[in-house]
């Protein structure tokens, strides 16, 4: 997509003379006056301002600081007739990428111009990855030693430099994203772009303007020129995260990406050539969708070159304890604390949970007890009732044919009790996990002489 260049001079010739030289090689836009100007920053994508020192009466070094205050990352390159040092200073301490004098030679402004726009480029890509490492869950590496976890490393060393296609699988929670960041950042695209969108959380409408950008009136609200993730994950990585939730239209739409390597940006007949590793991962049963006709099964063979299935945490119970160890760090530097250990009974308790939203869970689990915490180590109290009560309930199962022959004020005294004794007597969190009130638990306690604090 060509780059957007805007000239903004109080001289008609200059703007006409520029405009001419310039737009063989870009999208040029021009004004005489800072007003008209601005409003062109505000209402289109620019990449490059050309910028006079004086604009009639305003001084270009005012009009400078108010295109930063719009957008920070734009390439201001100064023009004057009247070039001095201290101007020169004063226009790069403001922000302007460099300072030409007039009359301009059209070869030095071009190649000027292209490196004012390399420049631009590599300042939205550090605020893109500035944005990347603030990300909750993008703390490093993989933790696993089971040996599903150590057959996807080997994976991931065989896949990180080559440009196959990768459909990564698993339930939610189970770590995909993470291992497609792995894929990107150990490989040879590391130093460019890896950009994740979610299929699922954004309304079908929009996804394609999203993913393949879309020009200005293209649809009602399309204000400006939009760039889509695609362009920006050129020569890096896109990730299309549960893509089972895309239209069947869409679908075709990427099957072209894929099949030719070009798309056309919403409302445009540009194509665009895109050299952009594709991951799409899915905890879903393409397989399914795909006899149930809601997936194509051309699409699914492109993306499915090899297919990389994360176990739930449930089925590689021996990562368990490195994750607890990880996650302690994790959440004592984050929330300052200095929790060193879980106790026995509740490293018994999660080492037998079964983890319905898997890792993400866990780390979840273990970020309310750190913060909970009183001391050195999480202890029962300190973990979310909905771990407690499966306790409970596993205990329960346990009883479950001596429960046999037992009226229902029998069950209930035995329930009551099972909870007291896993809450240490508790009332208050006993209450709250059989989910009435303390008065009422209270009456219960009296009524089968129960013990409780």
């Amino acid at each position: 997509m060509k780059k957007r260049i805007l000239i903004l001079d109080d001289e008609k010739n200059i703007c006409s003379s520029l405009t001419y030289a310039l737009e063989d090689q870009y999208i040029v836009f021009s004004a005489t006056n800072p007003v008209h100007g601005l409003e062109i920053i505000n209402s289109q994508k620019i990449d490059l301002v050309l910028l006079d020192l004086k604009i009639g009466k305003v001084n270009g070094l005012d009009v400078l600081k108010e295109i930063k205050e719009i957008d920070k990352n734009i390439a201001v390159i100064m023009m004057t007739a009247y070039g001095t040092i201290e101007s020169a200073v004063e226009a790069i301490k403001n922000g302007a990428f460099t300072y030409i004098t007039k009359p301009l030679s059209i070869d030095e402004l071009l190649v000027t111009i292209m490196k004012g726009l390399e420049y631009q480029f590599l300042n939205e890509k550090v605020e893109h990855l500035n944005n990347e490492l603030k990300e909750r869950y993008s703390y490093k590496g993989i933790i696993g030693k089971s040996p599903a976890m150590q057959h996807i490393f080997q994976l991931i060393d065989r896949l990180k430099d080559v440009d196959t296609n990768v459909l990564i699988t698993g339930e939610s929670g189970t770590g995909k994203e993470l291992v497609a960041r792995a894929i990107h950042y150990s490989g040879i695209r590391r130093k460019e772009n890896f950009v994740a969108i979610n299929c699922a959380a954004i309304p079908d409408g929009l996804l394609e303007s999203e993913l393949f950008g879309h020009k200005k009136g293209a649809f009602t609200g399309a204000e400006k020129d939009k760039i889509g993730k695609f362009e920006f994950a050129n020569k890096g990585t896109i990730l299309l995260d549960e893509i089972g939730d895309m239209s069947l239209n869409l679908q075709s739409k990427l099957l072209r990406v894929l099949e030719q390597r070009e798309y056309n940006p919403l409302g445009s007949n540009e194509v665009f050539e895109v050299n952009a590793r594709v991951i799409a991962s899915t905890n879903k049963d393409l397989r399914e969708l795909m006899d149930e006709k809601k997936f194509r099964d051309d699409l699914y063979f492109r993306l499915n070159v090899v297919e990389i299935n994360i176990p739930p945490l449930r089925d590689r119970r021996q990562d368990l304890p490195l994750l607890f160890a990880h996650f302690l760090k994790v959440y004592n530097d984050k929330l300052g604390k200095q929790v060193k250990r879980l106790a026995p009974e509740v490293e018994e308790l999660l080492l037998k949970y079964s983890y319905p939203g898997n890792v993400r869970e866990l780390a979840n689990i273990i970020e309310y007890g750190v913060l909970l915490a009183r001391d050195d180590a999480i202890v029962l109290k300190a973990l979310p009732d909905k771990v407690r009560f499966n306790k409970l309930q596993s205990s329960l199962e346990n009883e479950a044919d001596s429960l046999l022959g037992l009226s229902l004020k029998e069950i209930e005294k035995l329930m009551i009790n099972k909870s007291l004794e896993l809450n240490n007597g508790n009332r208050k969190t006993t209450a709250q996990m059989l989910g009435i009130s303390e008065r009422g638990l209270r009456n219960k306690i009296k009524e089968y002489d129960l013990k409780g604090k």
